[in-house]
């Protein structure tokens, strides 16, 4: 799990989830209400309409104003999966199978305290291999 969540407002615009997932290589925002509670989580692939813009010819500054246009609650996921700090590896990734998602929201007590996705199982395992790796014996 990851402490370190990146977050925007649900009344952002579209580009600051945007230049957030590029500027730090993400594919997953969540995304706060006014109060500071989990309401959505927007995905690199709910922004991918943009790259289907250019494709057809729009360009990227046609891609940047619809994104100003928009605000992220009109493209987020509303009320996301979630996992609470206890529940086992297996448990959560077993949710993230089921629900067919690539990122679960940890929350405590309803406030949001990290975030564990695909990413974190890829970089366990990859440390499980190099540990039994003959070259480490």
């Amino acid at each position: 799990m990851s402490k370190d969540v990146v977050t925007v407002e649900r009344n952002d615009p579209l580009t600051v989830a945007d230049d957030l997932i590029m500027q730090k290589h993400i594919r997953h925002v969540l995304v706060l209400d006014a109060y500071g509670d989990l309401c959505g989580v927007i995905t690199k692939r709910d922004l991918f309409r943009g790259a289907v813009l250019r494709s057809l010819g729009y360009g990227q500054r046609a891609e940047q104003m619809l994104l100003a246009k928009l605000l992220v609650k009109e493209a987020m996921t509303e009320d996301p999966v979630t996992v609470e700090p206890g529940a086992s590896l297996t448990e959560a990734a077993r949710i993230l199978i089921d629900k067919g998602i690539g990122c679960l929201p940890v929350t405590e007590d309803g406030k949001l305290v990290g975030i564990l996705t695909e990413g974190d199982y890829v970089r366990l395992a990859v440390g499980k291999l190099a540990k039994s790796s003959p070259k480490n014996a």
